[in-house]
């Protein structure tokens, strides 16, 4: 089977080829040379996801896997949230979003936060499935790490005493957010 992974992010598309079982192809959309940026207007992290799923395919009436992720911060309500990507202003600049929210988190004692995940599946016939990964743990107060992308370096996974930039990716697949909600998502294709 082929799935399009709605993403042009390396080191997204690379967790999802390593937790897919045999026989799924996953394509990302540069494999598939697809430029036009698909505009996250949700304001919820379902939202976007059935966005971007549903313009794919739309596109090219195959199987659709889109997710959208948000890192939710306690002290912050809940902030960046479905901004998660954009909270410094520029989609995507992991390093500006990292400073601010450091900055924003300064003065701050409770660091709880949780990535929370929402894949949106269309199959082949057209019907939609949501499923959703949650990790809980803190900010910390620097970076840590090389490893990841986003906010990997400040985010410590409950029980252990690194970041998800300081793990090889084979253990932080173990327990992210995004594999929790590929987990269910597997589980629901091979029923």
């Amino acid at each position: 089977m082929e799935l399009i992974f709605a993403t042009h992010n390396k080191g997204k598309l690379k967790e999802v080829q390593g937790l897919v079982p045999e026989g799924i192809k996953v394509i990302s959309l540069d494999d598939l040379n697809m430029t036009t940026e698909i505009e996250e207007t949700g304001t919820t992290l379902q939202e976007n996801a059935l966005i971007k799923a549903r313009y794919l395919y739309k596109q090219y009436k195959k199987p659709v896997l889109a997710d959208d992720t948000g890192l939710e911060v306690n002290a912050l309500g809940g902030a960046p949230g479905v901004y998660s990507a954009r909270y410094a202003g520029t989609h995507g600049d992991a390093e500006k979003n990292m400073t601010l929210l450091l900055k924003n988190m300064e003065s701050l004692e409770d660091r709880k936060a949780r990535f929370r995940t929402v894949m949106a599946h269309i199959d082949a016939e057209g019907k939609e499935t949501l499923f959703e990964g949650i990790v809980e743990g803190v900010i910390s107060k620097v970076r840590q790490g090389a490893e990841g992308f986003g906010y990997d370096p400040i985010f410590q996974p409950e029980g252990n005493t690194l970041s998800f930039a300081q793990m090889p990716l084979a253990e932080k697949n173990l327990i992210s957010h995004r594999a929790r909600a590929l987990k269910k998502f597997i589980e629901f294709i091979n029923m």
